[in-house]
């Protein structure tokens, strides 16, 4: 879990940033010219990632990735959606407070998705909460959220034990009755990229249905300074980057 924690500083402009800082600070008398000039052009890189205007260029680039494999008609009539987290454990399956933004949002495509395809069948993905006490699954929160907007209870399953999306795949693959090839994949749209790897990897013909968009217009002179969202989404961003890599070297072995 450290280890981890040090890898997300490096993957954050604000973090890498701020070590980078330090360090061209205490060596600034040691370094050759040409060295230190590139650290600040570095710096500078990193500063435009915390304001609006330079998080939402990587954000807007990767989400549009995601509408390359949006679905060709008809609808797939199997709709898997991935769970996106939970902000504390779960008490029950009807603690509904529990679900972050991204799950919801999710939630909220499949269901929609669910009402306009006839006879559509909604597995939700996704386990408990990593590091957490309770053994309430992500997948099961949401299915609840699904019920209450009209989905039938009939047409819902879950899968509760994956934690990573690579085993969202895996463990989906693996529920029986099996799941037909050819399915519609729900999640963020920022995440899309690397779930469609992960579920191609095991063995699915993935169509992409897209949510919880973040990129926005530029929307005046504040969008230029740094801003705690648009940190967070260049840190997703480049989260989902090295993520992505990750899985085309697990899928080509």
């Amino acid at each position: 879990m450290r280890l981890m924690a040090f890898v997300d500083v490096f993957l954050s402009p604000l973090g890498f940033g701020l070590l980078l800082a330090l360090v061209l600070w205490l060596s600034r008398r040691r370094l050759p010219r040409g060295v230190f000039r590139a650290g600040i052009a570095v710096e500078i890189a990193c500063l435009f990632l915390t304001t609006p205007v330079g998080a939402n260029f990587l954000t807007s680039w990767q989400e549009q990735r995601a509408a390359l494999a949006a679905c060709t008609a008809p609808d797939p009539d199997t709709i898997v959606v991935l769970s996106g987290g939970m902000r504390r454990d779960a008490e029950n399956a009807a603690d509904f407070g529990v679900l972050n933004v991204a799950s919801l949002q999710r939630t909220l495509a499949g269901a929609a998705l669910a009402r306009n395809v006839s006879g559509a069948a909604v597995v939700f993905a996704g386990g408990a909460r990593v590091g957490g006490s309770s053994h309430v699954s992500q997948a099961a929160v949401m299915a609840g959220v699904a019920e209450r907007l009209g989905v039938p209870r009939a047409a819902i399953r879950v899968e509760t034990e994956s934690t990573t999306t690579w085993e969202n795949a895996r463990d989906v693959r693996a529920l029986e009755p099996k799941l037909p090839t050819r399915i519609a994949l729900v999640t963020s749209a920022l995440h899309m990229p690397r779930a469609l790897i992960a579920f191609r990897a095991a063995g699915f013909e993935p169509c992409a249905h897209a949510s919880d968009y973040r990129s926005a217009p530029y929307d005046g002179p504040a969008d230029l300074l740094p801003s705690a969202g648009a940190i967070a989404n260049a840190d997703a961003t480049l989260h989902e980057w090295v993520g992505e890599i990750v899985y085309r070297f697990r899928a080509a072995w």
